[in-house]
């Protein structure tokens, strides 16, 4: 983690944020960079606060919104949890049970889970998870605004030990978790369980371009963290686009890559990916998807930032936030090699290239 520049935006010299300080008290590992090529092996170790093993995954410089993992062993729970920010869990392995209740005392609700499921705990709720596989660990990974709430209050004990239930967004009436939600816009589902991300049917996007489908989800009535799901078919590519930072993009199925780029830069990062693993773009980095394989490439992101809510730091009166900057750079002007590169991979793994070549407008 760049402990100096996050200082800096949070007004010091030379000290790390309050974050920063929390996050390595808790003793375990820290993935940074700009991806974790698969989180159902990423290196974890025992962590106190959940009674299980653990690991952050801290990506793209950032303290907008963070991610941790949790493997809970066979036939194992964590301690109870309690925080005063928003969480977004996704079931990366394993299948198992989570109860939740709005105060001490009070009838628990339970949702069984299984690999691909999501859901959002209640803002300051307590709730348990539960590996209900006796022989194969459960892992989980989450993504929660974590950073700027500690950094806000500078006083991490506060974060996990203020007692106030949120009955505004967990009302605890008997189809909280069950109800299978309801459609809130064109491409927008309110719900508070995902059984299955992978299977959850998505609408017609094509702003992207390449024939893609999606769907935005709005979760336990969070504010402040978002999710949505993409899919795109083989044989084509998205395009690139930019937005604020903090988007963590985590590929559901499929095989392919990505590329990374700032304006100007005369080399792209790429980043191969297949089901695991996540990817995460710095505040106005160029991102393009490409799938290389033989089936639809589908991917979930979770993010700081509920459209229409709240919009992360960097995306306030960034040149990114115009709408062409955030649906993409049309393919006629983009640069003619990426197409190129594209094509060479498709070959190399045996996939037709099915998106036209662009018709490059004149430079």
């Amino acid at each position: 983690m760049a402990e100096n520049g996050n200082a800096r935006a949070w007004g010091r010299s030379n000290e790390p944020t309050p974050y920063a300080t929390w996050q390595k008290s808790e003793g375990i590992p820290i993935h940074t960079g700009s991806y974790v090529s698969d989180l159902k092996t990423v290196a974890v170790a025992p962590w106190a606060r959940v009674g299980q093993k653990g690991a952050f995954v801290n990506l793209a410089d950032q303290e907008e919104d963070d991610g941790r993992v949790i493997e809970i062993a066979p036939g194992g729970q964590t301690t109870v949890q309690h925080h005063l920010f928003e969480a977004t869990t996704f079931v990366v392995d394993g299948r198992g049970a989570t109860s939740f209740w709005q105060e001490d005392g009070q009838a628990k609700q339970t949702v069984e889970w299984q690999r691909g499921s999501l859901f959002a705990p209640p803002l300051n709720c307590y709730y348990q998870h539960f590996n209900l596989d006796g022989q194969q660990p459960a892992r989980l990974f989450s993504v929660t605004n974590a950073p700027n709430v500690i950094n806000l209050f500078c006083d991490p004990d506060f974060v996990f030990n203020v007692v106030y239930p949120f009955t505004n967004r967990y009302d605890t009436r008997a189809d909280y978790f069950t109800d299978p939600g309801k459609s809130i816009g064109k491409r927008d589902w309110q719900t508070n369980f995902v059984p299955d991300t992978r299977g959850f049917k998505l609408i017609e996007w094509l702003e992207r371009g390449a024939g893609g489908t999606t769907i935005n989800f709005r979760l336990g009535n969070n504010t402040m963290m978002a999710a949505h799901i993409s899919e795109f078919p083989t044989g084509t590519y998205k395009k690139a686009h930019r937005h604020g930072v903090g988007a963590h993009v985590i590929i559901l199925g499929g095989e392919g890559y990505s590329l990374l780029w700032f304006p100007g830069d005369k080399e792209r990062t790429k980043v191969d990916w297949q089901d695991g693993a996540v990817l995460s773009p710095k505040a106005g980095e160029y991102h393009q998807h490409f799938n290389t394989g033989p089936t639809p490439a589908r991917y979930l992101a979770l993010r700081f930032g509920v459209p229409g809510v709240v919009s992360g730091r960097s995306d306030r009166n960034a040149e990114w936030s115009t709408e062409a900057e955030l649906n993409g750079i049309d393919y006629e002007l983009e640069d003619p090699a990426i197409f190129e590169l594209y094509s060479e991979e498709c070959k190399r793994h045996g996939a037709e290239v099915r998106l036209p070549k662009p018709a490059y407008a004149t430079r």
